[in-house]
Parts: structure tokens; sequence; C-alpha cells
């Protein structure tokens, strides 16, 4: 009779404890630091003065940072909609019964995520290109060449355009997190729908998106994480410009911190940037908890 072999509790500790030290080390580790830091002046060098809270009552009076913020939300907000929701709904098109190869769809809806974002960046700055960008291009073969523009000099819109990117990025993304919660569902229950009348439209919102509401949590939790620290597409299209049109939290901490040469202002933005990333989550996911309760009740 074969017996289970059973790892001693100190082997099992060992390996543990690997994952958990590259945590430490990588992530808490860096947090305390920039935590202590921030109560400093700090220019980078070998000497700190000691500043308490005045760091942080800068920040509270730093409109670019104020501006930021609300950049970063507009990007969450925009994200959300049309990176969840567009995959939400290409993902209901390739599961209907019409879609023909859906491999190919799955394939090629999630490789734009695989591409790295600085190639995403200059990618997108060469459609938004005045003289060479595809846009002003098709503009002049129909012969609307009045509407032509250095788009990303618009101060106006300039957020508009840097977050179109970023929302072709991620469908693929999030459409095999929705495709394999999806996958889950029993099929009985939508083709029991299907014979009591139900549509296409009817099915994804009142049997699916129920039955896949804790995926739906995570991936606005993943959204909402991502793009509080948005970066490296904005940084390689915009710099944050024009002025601080696009400029976002992670961006202005990167400026202040080394081409300013402010370390310890930086640190502290740094601090403010995971406060504000945990209070948007926090208060999401409270809200969408919240409102799938009033919405069963």
């Amino acid at each position: 009779m074969l017996t289970t072999i059973k790892p001693r509790r100190r082997t099992v500790m060992l390996y543990l404890s690997v994952p958990v030290a590259l945590f430490v080390f990588t992530v808490f580790v860096p947090l305390v630091t920039a935590l202590v830091y921030s109560f400093f002046e700090w220019k980078g060098g070998p000497s700190k003065q000691f500043t308490g809270l005045a760091n942080y009552h800068q920040l509270f009076r730093d409109g670019v940072f104020w501006q930021a913020f609300g950049h970063n939300i507009y990007l969450v907000v925009a994200c959300i909609i049309g990176q969840i929701g567009i995959a939400f709904i290409m993902v209901m098109f390739v599961n209907s019964r019409m879609a023909r190869l859906k491999g190919i769809h799955r394939t090629f809806g999630f490789f734009p995520s695989t591409i790295s974002a600085v190639c995403i960046g200059l990618i997108w700055s060469m459609v938004y290109h005045y003289k060479f960008g595809l846009i002003n291009w098709f503009l002049r073969i129909i012969g609307r060449p009045d509407l032509q523009q250095v788009w990303l000099n618009d101060s106006k819109h300039v957020m508009l355009y840097v977050t179109i990117p970023l929302i072709w990025q991620y469908i693929g993304y999030y459409m095999v997190i929705i495709l394999s919660a999806i996958a889950s569902i029993n099929t009985d229950v939508l083709e029991s729908a299907e014979i009591d009348g139900a549509n296409g439209f009817q099915k994804s919102v009142y049997i699916v998106l129920p039955l896949i509401r804790n995926t739906m949590l995570v991936c606005i939790t993943l959204c909402i994480a991502g793009n509080m620290k948005a970066f490296d597409n904005i940084y390689v299209m915009t710099s944050g410009g024009p002025g601080t049109s696009s400029m976002v939290m992670a961006m202005w901490g990167y400026k202040v911190s080394f081409q300013q040469s402010n370390m310890g202002y930086g640190s502290c933005i740094s601090v403010a940037i995971f406060v504000l990333s945990l209070l948007v989550i926090g208060g999401s996911q409270w809200a969408i908890k919240r409102a799938t309760r009033n919405m069963g009740d």
C-alpha cells in the first residue's frame, strides 16, 4: 500500500521563505525607504536634512501633483469603460454561435498586450505624427487637409489621445480573463435562457455579468492599479506635455526626483501615489459591492 510522503514543516517553510524574502526586498523595503526619505530634504547626495512634514505640506499645495492625480482618475474611468467594457462586448461576440475562427480572434485580440509599453508609445506617436502619421495621411486622402493638426500638441484633448493607446493595448488582456470566467459558466444556464426567449443583450446583462461578478471586480482592481501608476506610454508620447496637460503622478514623481534632483520630495510623491491608489481601489470595491448588493435586493 502506497503512503503519502509528507514534507517536513521545516522544508515547507524554507521553500515559502524564498518568495516572501523576494517580496519584502523588492516591494516592502523600497516602500519603507521612500517613507523614511519623505521626511528629509535630500538632493541625492550623502547629506540629508530632516524637515518633518514639510514635504507633505508642500504636496498639499502642489497644483501640478493634483492636476496629475486628476489625469490618473481620468485614465482609470476611461480604461474601465474602454478596456473592460470593450473586452466584455468582444468576448460575448466571440462566444456567440455566429462567430467563426474564434481562436484567431482570441490570438489577435491578445497580441497588443504582449508589446512593451515603450513600443506602443512609439507606434502611436507615429500614428499621431503631423507629417507622416496615419491620421493626417487619411485626412489628406479623403480631401480634408483642413482637419490636420499636431495631435499631441492639443492641450485640451491630449489626455484622450494618450488614453486611446492604453485602451487598445489591454483589451485583449482582459478578454483572456473574462473568457476564462465565462468558460466556467454551465452551458445549461445559457441554453435555458435561450429557450425562454432571452436575446444576446439580455443574456449578457442579466445572466453572464452577475455570474462573473467577482472576476469583473478583479479586472476593475487590476485596471485601477495599472492606471494609477501609468508612466511608460505617456512618457514616450508626450513627456507630460504640452506643459502639464498630460502629466500623471508617476511622471511628476520621476521629474521631481531625477530631473529636479529633489529625492526627498520625490519620495513623498511616491508615498502619496501608494496611499491614493489604495484609497481609490478600496473606494471602488466598496461602491461596486454596495451597488451590486442593492441590485440584488
